[in-house]
């Protein structure tokens, strides 16, 4: 795989199990745990670029970025070179907008953060661009449209769009329209808030396209993408007593064929498969995928460790990819005892468990992605590695995404952890991992082998050389 761009781009309920309700209540504070001073405004300003969300549109022409700052960052991908007709277009910077501000509740004396948490494209209905973009509490509905040209001759105004004085204009003329250098213009067209008390962890656009889903920890909204001011609730696992609370959703997706069946999952590990034909409100799942714990390998960390961060649905429809701290698993929707398929993405950190829980690591979530076969899967980890599984041959690659180790057109080689022994010349210790180096984000190209990596505040895209395997 080749480097071919690099390009810099209510209450939260916190994921400490042992005491889940209690966050309820830590609203002064929501982001932070108990007894950790909250950051200073250097800090926070210092880390606005850093991306939070990676999405190719449903081509791969595009693709959009969010960051913590609340700015969109949309790059397209160049037309293939004549000179060169068999080399793939490189992605450049297409646009770049604010999408949302800082806000203050006042009822509730909390910060509403600017960080964009999911961006979601919408299908193309015409020339114009639309995608979905998200923070915390506020969702909005933004249209992309290029304009090349310009009218000029007015018969009532001048060309700075002064109205002429009517006693000058003596003759009628026809506007006509003159060429102009390209200008993407990015306009808000709705904007759905007041929909959530806890914070947005995921949207999802229907299949019908006329619809779309927005998950928070305790419930799920289900919105008309033409009418802002009212949302459905078609899942609420919010106990009378907050003190019951034993779970929340951490992310969910609509099926990408079925437009009355989508999945969520929760921080116990289990999925449920809903059916919004069976009813309303759909707190009564159809099916519920688990994989029953092995006792043998019950500790302390079991339950925070299983918590799924993401889950996808296949291309096809057919599985289910989901993500935990230490794997990623393949569900069939026709089989809900066990995952068809688990991939170890960094098992040498089971031992360092501990201490990623001092430090708050272990409550990373890490995204997981389909290629546009089904075949590959794609996910991040730490030391700005990612892995990828095949599953066809069952081999898998780590590769870093790096400056130093990804220079354009430059081959990435397969990097490996060493957790102890004979140690080979490339091999890097687990013990020198960089923790605070993560790949949290990922995004397949929808149809061909191009990927983007977002590493803290930069971009990294690859693509696979011509009639190359997955690495």
């Amino acid at each position: 795989m080749c480097n071919t761009a690099v390009a810099n781009g209510g209450s939260a309920l916190h994921p400490k199990m042992r005491g889940i309700a209690r966050a309820a209540a830590m609203q002064a504070s929501p982001h932070c745990p108990a007894n950790v001073p909250q950051p200073s405004s250097e800090e926070v300003t210092s880390g606005a670029d850093i991306i939070s969300t990676v999405e190719f549109n449903h081509t791969g022409e595009l693709l959009a970025t969010g960051d913590k700052g609340g700015r969109v960052v949309i790059f397209q991908r160049e037309p293939e070179s004549k000179n060169e007709p068999y080399s793939q277009g490189e992605y450049n910077v297409y646009s770049t907008f604010q999408s949302h501000e800082p806000e203050f509740d006042y009822l509730k004396s909390l910060e509403i953060e600017e960080k964009i948490n999911k961006i979601k494209w919408l299908p193309q209905q015409n020339a114009a661009h639309s995608l979905l973009s998200t923070n915390d509490k506020t969702i909005k509905l933004w249209k992309i449209t290029e304009r090349d040209k310009r009218p000029e001759g007015y018969n009532l105004k001048d060309e700075e769009g002064k109205l002429k004085d009517l006693s000058t204009v003596t003759s009628l003329q026809v506007p006509v329209l003159k060429p102009m250098d390209l200008m993407v213009e990015v306009t808000p067209r709705r904007i759905f808030a007041n929909g959530h008390t806890y914070h947005v962890n995921s949207i999802s656009v229907n299949s019908d396209c006329e619809t779309y889903m927005s998950a928070d920890d305790l419930r799920i909204n289900l919105w008309h993408l033409a009418i802002t001011d009212r949302s459905f609730n078609i899942v609420d696992i919010k106990p009378a007593n907050m003190e019951d609370l034993t779970e929340v959703i951490t992310a969910s997706e609509f099926h990408p064929h079925h437009c009355n069946l989508f999945v969520y999952s929760s921080s116990k590990g289990s999925l449920r498969l809903c059916d919004m034909r069976a009813s309303a409100l759909c707190d009564k799942h159809s099916k519920l995928y688990e994989e029953p714990e092995d006792p043998s390998n019950r500790s302390f960390f079991s339950e925070i460790i299983s918590s799924v961060s993401d889950v996808k649905f296949s291309h096809s429809g057919r599985y289910m990819l989901t993500r935990d701290y230490l794997t990623v698993k393949v569900w069939d929707l026709n089989m809900e005892t066990k995952p068809v398929e688990t991939y170890q993405v960094h098992d040498y950190l089971r031992s360092k468990l501990c201490s990623l829980y001092e430090n708050d690591c272990i409550f990373d979530k890490f995204e997981c992605a389909w290629n546009g076969s089904d075949s590959v899967i794609m996910t991040g980890a730490y030391n700005n590695f990612f892995r990828m599984f095949d599953r066809n041959t069952k081999r898998d690659v780590t590769l870093e995404a790096s400056r130093e180790s990804s220079k354009p057109r430059a081959i990435l080689k397969p990097r490996r952890v060493c957790v102890g022994g004979k140690r080979r010349k490339d091999d890097i210790s687990v013990d020198s991992l960089d923790f605070t180096k993560k790949i949290l984000h990922t995004a397949w190209h929808p149809t061909e082998n191009i990927i983007a990596i977002a590493a803290t505040n930069n971009l990294y895209i690859f693509q696979d050389k011509v009639n190359s395997e997955m690495h």
